[in-house]
């Protein structure tokens, strides 16, 4: 119980920290882009998002099993080595993708801080982060994500206050990026080779892995288009409004990748007992989390919206209460994906329903932007996250009743 509290507080406190540092940059952006060039930066930021989530293709997700499995450092060395070799390989080909789609969404005027932010975003794709969840060390996650990142966004702060640059933002992540990255390697995967020379193990690698990106792609692709879609299709004022509720949901999403992270190395472990205690705590703290966080994200939303950008843009009650309905069924769900059914080799099945859910609120969300409906592109996205727990609900449920119910041994 001391271990699992030591990693729930660790692995809880420091993406908070993650969430707080870009607080520091909204008002700062929000004051010399205005209110029309909010949808941009923030569409700039949700394609940047997707961009990342190629990055890290399944590393995410099956990354943290292999290493929490792993029965030496040299075999949690390998999987490092194989997942940055596959993920160098993607960053050439995201950068500039990400930049074409973001300069093609943003609004003219504003085309180059959208790309800038897209660009800023799409380097969290290289993050260690996953390999120091499946070791279940927050403090590694410290050192070598959060750390860097809050560095980063502090310097950013005065530059930007004097330049209006984005540009600067995207160089300061770039290089703490690269600095973090070249310690990590140095110190937990020395002398390993980080260029993918054989380029044909690298794509089957990629292939290897390609359900399990399938599944974070297909969540991501509706999870990271409300903004964008709201750009294109509705006016500045309502497009703003919804990047506002937008951004408050990706915060408040940072709570749920915690609390997910927190318990999904302490659920896995080898030799682990008790395992269905373990699983069901996950389970209800994930449904308490996305209950709270959607009744905090509908009643305070609006008011806290109008703080962080400045009074540029706020976000509505019902845009709120849609995202907060978002946030509710992605919380419930997480546990059953990643405690439960990419352990268990359910991953086709996964795939198959985000694929569904991604497919029916991608075309909600474009219906809705091409009738000048901001708040239905809202609904488009919770009625997908909705989709996606009640399918996997019931098989979820059947693997949880397998797990054995012994007492957790004292830590």
């Amino acid at each position: 119980m001391r271990t699992v509290l030591l990693r729930l507080s660790g692995f809880t406190i420091l993406p908070l920290l993650s969430l707080i540092t870009p607080l520091l940059l909204l008002p700062v952006i929000s004051g010399f882009v205005g209110g029309e060039g909010i949808s941009s930066v923030i569409s700039g930021q949700a394609i940047g998002t997707f961009a990342a989530t190629i990055l890290m293709w399944g590393w995410n997700v099956d990354g943290p099993v292999a290493v929490a499995r792993a029965a030496s450092s040299a075999d949690r060395a390998r999987v490092y080595l194989r997942s940055i070799r596959t993920r160098l390989l993607l960053l050439v080909l995201t950068l500039p993708a990400a930049a074409a789609v973001a300069a093609l969404v943003a609004v003219p005027a504003f085309r180059w801080e959208a790309v800038a932010m897209a660009w800023a975003v799409t380097f969290a794709g290289m993050s260690p982060s996953w390999f120091c969840i499946g070791l279940g060390q927050p403090r590694l996650l410290a050192v070598y994500d959060t750390v860097p990142r809050f560095i980063a966004t502090a310097l950013a702060v005065p530059v930007l206050l004097i330049s209006h640059q984005l540009w600067y933002y995207t160089a300061l992540v770039a290089a703490m990026s690269l600095a973090s990255l070249i310690v990590f390697h140095r110190t937990y995967s020395p002398g390993g080779n980080w260029w993918p020379r054989d380029l044909r193990g690298a794509l089957r690698e990629l292939g290897a892995q390609g359900r399990t990106a399938g599944i974070s792609l297909a969540g991501n692709a509706y999870a990271s288009t409300p903004t964008p879609i709201a750009t294109a299709t509705t006016a500045p004022a309502a497009s703003g409004s919804l990047a506002t509720a937008d951004t408050l949901y990706r915060f408040g999403l940072f709570t749920v990748v915690a609390l997910g992270n927190a318990f999904q190395g302490w659920t896995l472990e080898r030799g682990a007992s008790g395992r269905k205690r373990r699983h069901l705590a996950a389970i209800w703290s994930h449904i308490g989390l996305g209950v709270i966080g959607a009744a905090v994200l509908t009643v305070a939303g609006p008011f806290v919206s109008g703080l962080l950008f400045a009074g540029q843009a706020q976000a509505t009650t019902e845009l709120c209460f849609y995202y907060g309905l978002a946030f509710l069924f992605l919380s419930a769900s997480t546990p059953f994906i990643r405690n439960l059914l990419i352990p268990a080799g359910q991953q086709s099945l996964v795939l198959r329903w985000t694929l569904i859910s991604a497919v029916f609120g991608v075309a909600a969300m474009i219906y809705a932007g091409s009738i000048g409906n901001a708040p239905g592109i809202a609904l488009g996205m919770a009625l997908s996250e909705a989709i996606l727990f009640v399918t996997l609900l019931i098989p979820g449920s059947r693997l949880l009743a397998k797990e054995s119910m012994e007492p957790v041994v004292a830590e």
